[in-house]
């Protein structure tokens, strides 16, 4: 048989260019070569798509904020004409394909990648695409919609209130701090990566940090602070989801930034498995399930949640398209609960096939 061609999409033009780079250098290295055969294709900030024909080529690549995409030579169209399958380069006068494609793969985190957006460009050219599909994946990555389906489905997360861009001359900060109290988080809705978001203690900074919230988004979401452990859970499947076992982040400083994330290496640490009761494991897998199908995902996702000391669990957020870099939660929770990165690769890819198959045997036309 011959192998699957997987079109691995890494770069992009969100503010998490560089994870995405990081992630893409640990999945590619990850893919079981007997079975597929990788089809590379850089997106740089400008977002131009390029060619990367035998390894991804980037500087400084174990630097989350210096590393760089290199390799741009093959500049492609990827064509989006149902049943086509390829990509083609720029230049070329008769649109020989340089490859063909059988599986998408983004690797793409936050906006123009996570959040529906090659995902809708897979379906429009019927191509299977790793992870949830474009409801799913716009879902979890608006923060306020994710939090109203939540609460309508009876899942508990922190007490929030949204800004729009139309809403910055009219901001009542008094009004926020009653609702909410003092130390709040502030976040941009679309992003991830704790890209843009503040931890406010003082009403004073409150405006300071949504207007550095509104540099990234059109929406604001201000959240009360929940006093609590930080657990994170990793979901893989379609109709029959799984959990993985729990892992606990443990912030240096009380909150998980970028930095602490990807750059200072002593800036949290990571338990897993986290320290919880049998009782408590269950109920966080449980509740990570169930978040994962009121969201409506498929394929793949990272729940994180607050454990308070009354025993109560509180949904932060969920990721679709979770950090692959050699230390993100994601992998890191499938490892520790025996499924190897080149199994878990593998099982992505084939729940992308599964799901895609069924979706096309559904009537399209009368």
């Amino acid at each position: 048989m011959s192998k699957i061609r997987v079109a691995v999409l890494f770069g992009g033009r969100s503010t998490e260019h560089q994870i995405s780079l990081l992630s893409a250098q640990n999945i590619i290295k990850s893919l079981d070569r007997e079975k597929y055969e990788p089809v590379l294709i850089g997106i740089d900030k400008a977002g131009r798509w390029y060619y990367q024909q035998d390894s991804i080529q980037v500087l400084h690549g174990s630097d989350p904020k210096k590393i760089e995409l290199t390799g741009i030579d093959t500049e492609i169209l990827f064509s989006q004409n149902t049943n086509d399958h390829y990509i083609t380069s720029v230049n070329a006068i008769d649109r020989e394909p340089l490859s063909g494609i059988d599986v998408i793969f983004p690797v793409l985190h936050g906006t123009y990648g996570e959040d529906g957006a090659i995902q809708g460009l897979a379906k429009v050219a019927n191509l299977p695409c790793v992870g949830p599909g474009i409801l799913g994946s716009a879902v979890g990555m608006d923060k306020e919609i994710m939090k109203r389906l939540l609460r309508d489905g009876g899942i508990a997360s922190a007490k929030w209130v949204t800004l729009r861009r139309r809403d910055i001359p009219n901001i009542d900060i008094d009004a926020i701090v009653d609702e909410l109290g003092t130390e709040l988080f502030v976040k941009p809705v679309n992003l991830g990566s704790s890209v843009g978001i503040s931890f406010v203690r003082r009403k004073v900074d409150l405006q300071a940090a949504i207007m550095l919230a509104f540099q990234y988004d059109n929406k604001v979401l201000i959240e009360e602070r929940v006093i609590g452990r930080e657990i994170e859970c990793a979901v893989l499947g379609n109709d029959d989801p799984i959990a993985s076992i729990p892992g606990e982040v443990i912030p240096k400083d009380g909150f998980y930034s970028f930095e602490a994330k990807y750059v200072d290496e002593q800036g949290a640490k990571l338990a897993i498995p986290a320290d919880l009761t049998e009782e408590q494991i269950e109920a966080v897998k449980k509740l990570s399930i169930e978040t994962f199908v009121q969201l409506e995902c498929s394929g793949m996702a990272r729940v994180d949640m607050f454990l308070t000391e009354d025993d109560r669990l509180l949904i932060n957020e969920i990721n679709t398209l979770p950090g692959f870099t050699n230390i993100s939660m994601y992998p890191t929770l499938w490892k520790i609960s025996g499924i190897s990165n080149l199994e878990l690769i593998d099982r992505l890819i084939q729940l992308a096939i599964e799901e895609y198959e069924r979706d096309n045997e559904l009537k399209r036309q009368i």
